[in-house]
């Protein structure tokens, strides 16, 4: 395969040498153009791949020029703007006429070629038929098997219009994914509404839902400020029955009625929900069966965090740009030490506690490099009682307390697998049954409760 072929169009020398550099060295075959002039006259030789174009130069301003490409009757591909001086009005303009992101200088250089990365990504999507996706609905980093068979899984729904139900951890990212999965379908340029499930309550559900018209005055609900776009309900079993009973209706006839209205309205919005592990075995209690039945159309299942841990150095590094561009702190990197530490942390939490790890200590400062001994000060904090093992940081303890903490748990769980008895047990574990009772009575675990229970 060709190398990717990048125009970087900038009156700044020293820039475009630059970019020039870093990009070759990455592997990108890169032509540079000091004003308007030269950037037409190297789109005549070769259309590229994708354009860095600066917005301020001194013929013709970078806005005009993505204004004439967009407008041409040639294939474009995606042009990133640059600025040293940006505005939000600016950033607009660009991005009405076609851009795909916008970075401000100084450039962050791990932003820059992330944002190359993506742009390069949709612009092949683009001549294989899609269509140029907007920047902000990629999934997470990560390179892991895992997400990226989870990213295909959700390709391939965005294409349909069923609801679709995430099925995950708290903290591990569904509302990002159920953004990346509306960003990848048809409905990618309507609306993205959240609705929190525990915030309804039965009393306003029919009006916040459904809207409401009086006098003359027609107040929209959420399912249709989602029209033509998606309607994520986060944590479906919060629902309260009233608002459950309301969108069973809805999902049924297709169609609702604002309260105090006399025409019906159609359902033109797909709803995509979050629920926790286990939601189908729970269905009937907390959840209407049939609600479900619509709502799990199509299922995705969100892994933990810790099932791809992989993929935490580029979820690290992700968070750490993110947040620095965000709020303008200064920027500070994972050393290896602490990095493979944290690769083989737990994370209990998920991402939202890898990124919430990440604010904390870029607020906190110190020196460029974050060390594993200021990520073990965060770390030491004890595992809540009842924790299970798979979520516990056995490295943070004494060698003697991790094997016996991970014994106790291993042991529990085979006894309740074997109801409570041993012979079938020293069976499964390949013990001597002697040994094991002696074992059993050490870790203070008494098979006999377990197996009345």
């Amino acid at each position: 395969m060709s190398a990717a072929h990048i125009l970087v169009v900038d009156d700044e020398a020293d820039i475009r040498g630059l970019l020039k550099e870093i990009l070759s060295e990455e592997g990108y075959a890169v032509d540079v153009a000091a004003n308007a002039a030269q950037a037409r006259a190297s789109r005549a030789r070769q259309t590229p791949d994708l354009v860095l174009l600066d917005i301020w130069m001194p013929d013709v301003d970078g806005i005009t020029l993505l204004r004439e490409w967009s407008s041409a009757t040639s294939e474009g591909c995606p042009v990133v703007m640059m600025s040293g001086h940006g505005t939000v009005e600016t950033a607009v303009e660009a991005t009405r006429l076609g851009a795909f992101d916008f970075v401000e200088k100084p450039l962050s250089l791990a932003k820059l070629l992330r944002t190359v990365e993506r742009a390069l990504d949709a612009g092949r999507r683009r001549r294989q038929g899609g269509k140029l996706f907007v920047p902000g609905v990629m999934g997470p980093a990560g390179k892991s098997k895992l997400m990226q068979q989870l990213r295909a899984e959700l390709q391939q729904m965005a294409s349909h219009a069923s609801p679709v139900l995430l099925i995950g951890e708290p903290g591990s990212g569904r509302e990002v994914f159920a953004r990346y999965l509306h960003g990848r379908g048809a409905r990618a340029g309507g609306p993205f509404v959240t609705l929190v499930a525990s915030s309804l309550r039965d009393a306003d559900a029919e009006s916040r839902l459904f809207g409401s018209e009086e006098s003359g005055v027609h107040r929209a609900g959420l399912l249709e400020q989602a029209a033509d776009g998606t309607l994520f309900i986060q944590e479906l079993e919060d629902l309260p029955p009233g608002a459950q009973r309301l969108l069973v209706g809805t999902l049924e006839s297709g169609r609702f009625t604002p309260v105090g209205g006399l025409e019906p309205i159609e359902l033109r919005a797909r709803l995509v929900s979050s629920a926790l592990p286990g939601i189908e075995t729970r269905a009937g209690a907390q959840l209407r069966r049939d609600l479900l039945g619509h709502l799990n159309t199509l299922i995705a299942r969100v892994p933990p965090l810790r099932d791809y841990a992989e993929d935490v150095p580029d979820l690290l590094k992700h968070h750490v740009d993110r947040i620095v561009d965000a709020e303008g702190l200064p920027f500070r990197h994972f050393s290896v030490a602490a990095q493979n530490r944290l690769r083989n942390y737990p994370w209990p939490d998920n991402v939202r506690e890898l990124k919430n790890l990440v604010h904390r200590l870029l607020i906190q400062g110190g020196g460029e490099e974050i060390g594993l001994e200021e990520v073990e000060r965060e770390l030491a904090v004890q595992a809540p009682p009842g924790e299970p093992l798979v979520k516990q940081d056995l490295l943070a303890l004494p060698l003697r307390e991790a094997r016996e903490q991970f014994e106790r748990a291993y042991l529990q769980q085979q006894l309740l697998l074997c109801n409570g008895k041993v012979g079938q047990l020293a069976k499964r574990v390949g013990m001597e049954r002697t040994h094991l009772y002696r074992k059993l009575r050490s870790l203070g675990l008494d098979f006999r409760s377990i197996g009345e229970d």
